[in-house]
């Protein structure tokens, strides 16, 4: 690990503005995926900027039902928070499917947003990966691939994201509130995270002096009958190959609401746009579970050995909304 020089923030606005000064800063919360980057020297900050004493861990509801968390709770905290557990428990669900409890003791709201790809070639540094040195090429492509992505990939990167917490907040509709020293900014988590196009080395839309104080869940009544279902090598401390996050309302044999996002496919949280269509309106049945899916699937692009993530990713999305109408909760 490379030396650098370490900053304690006592408030946003030194942070803010300490980041906004330092061309190569990055900011310090959980430390969890940071620290090990470092560790690699595959993030080689000049600066660290220690955010943990920050007021930015609170959960709050907002006027209207909706929930404010800011960007320090721990995983932990927010995995167990009533209103979190039973107004959005596909949430919580996702939260207590990722790493391991220790991690989510240390790990915070805004860091999970800020994770990077775990691709074995992002890792390797004697690797060619574009989304660590651009322009290097990407080893992955014709390499091993069974946790690439299939969806939103691109000839220069087939990385994907690896949190859990971030595909139920994209099929919630969140938002992510931003500071730096020009203000602040509410950006859809839907367009927080960017596929790789030609530039996988720009994963998100936040500018580099923009830091993330808190993420706002909308009121959302059908956030009640939600799931989250995971499919992984192991059963625990594992990333996912493939994972759903759904909440489905059905009246009178018929879905009359829809939310569905994937994870381990893509780049990105993947919401599920095409399927939530064809579902509206249509009879609630594996049928048209199964068409929503293919549907949904129909543009992925497979690798070698990842092929079979495209049958899975339906088949998953299939049984997660087999399981909300069956169990009742989506009546």
């Amino acid at each position: 690990m490379r030396s650098f020089t370490y900053l304690s923030a006592p408030d946003v606005e030194t942070a803010v503005r300490a980041i906004a000064t330092e061309p190569n800063a990055k900011f310090l919360g959980g430390g969890t995926n940071l620290v090990d980057l470092m560790r690699e020297d595959i993030e080689q900050p000049d600066v660290v900027v220690d955010i943990t004493r920050l007021p930015l861990t609170g959960i709050d509801e907002l006027p209207g039902g909706g929930l404010r968390i800011g960007a320090l709770v721990r995983n932990s905290t927010l995995a167990a928070h009533p209103l979190a557990r039973t107004r959005y428990p596909v949430l919580a669900q996702a939260v207590l499917n990722g790493a391991s409890a220790q991690l989510r003791n240390m790990a915070t709201v805004g860091g999970n947003l800020l994770q990077r790809t775990r691709c074995l070639y992002f890792y390797d540094g004697a690797a060619a990966c574009n989304k660590r040195t651009p322009g290097s090429g990407c080893a992955a492509i014709g390499g091993f691939t069974r946790n690439a992505g299939v969806l939103g990939v691109s000839d220069h990167c087939i990385a994907t994201h690896p949190s859990d917490m971030c595909v139920a907040l994209a099929a919630l509709d969140a938002a992510v509130e931003v500071e730096s020293t020009r203000g602040t900014r509410r950006l859809p988590l839907a367009e927080f995270h960017r596929l790789p196009g030609s530039t996988p080395q720009v994963e998100t839309a936040l500018a580099a002096d923009e830091l993330i104080t808190a993420v706002e869940l909308p009121a959302l009544p059908i956030a009640a009958h939600s799931r989250y279902r995971k499919v992984r090598d192991r059963a625990s401390y594992a990333f996912a190959l493939v994972s759903v996050a759904a909440a489905l309302e059905t009246g009178n044999g018929v879905v009359t609401g829809v939310r569905l996002a994937l994870g381990g496919v893509s780049a990105k949280p993947w919401r599920a746009r095409e399927a939530e269509r064809i579902l509206l309106g249509a009879p609630a049945t594996e049928e048209s579970f199964r068409r929503a899916a293919a549907a949904e699937l129909a543009p992925a692009v497979g690798q070698r050995d990842n092929t079979f993530k495209i049958e899975l990713a339906q088949r998953t999305m299939v049984a997660t909304l087999r399981q909300l109408l069956t169990d009742g909760s989506a009546a």
